[in-house]
C-alpha cells in the first residue's frame, strides 16, 4: 500500500466527494473472483483508457483488484476516511 497511498488517498478523495466510499467498499468486499476478471478488464483497456486516467492509477487499480490483501487494505483505507 505505501508505493500506492498518494494514488488511494486521490481515490478516497474522489469516492467521498460523490459520497459513493461506502458503495465501493461493499463492492470490494464482496466481488471475490469478479476482481480478478476487472483486474484483466483494467489491462485489456489500457489503451482506451489513458486519456482518462494515467497509467500510474490505472496499474494501481490493476493490482488492487488482483491482489486480496491490497482490496482488504484499501477497503480500510476507505473505511477510515470515512470516519475522519
Amino acid at each position: 500500500m505505501e508505493s500506492n497511498n498518494h494514488i488511494w488517498r486521490i481515490w478516497a478523495n474522489n469516492l467521498h466527494r460523490w459520497g459513493l466510499q461506502d458503495i465501493f467498499a461493499t463492492f470490494l468486499e464482496s466481488a471475490g473472483p469478479l476482481a480478478i476478471l476487472g483486474a484483466q478488464l483494467v489491462y485489456l483497456g489500457q489503451p482506451l483508457l489513458n486519456g482518462s486516467a494515467s497509467a500510474d492509477h490505472l496499474k494501481a487499480a490493476a493490482n488492487m483488484l488482483e491482489d486480496t490483501d491490497q482490496r482488504k487494505a484499501f477497503v480500510s483505507y476507505l473505511r477510515e476516511e470515512s470516519v475522519q
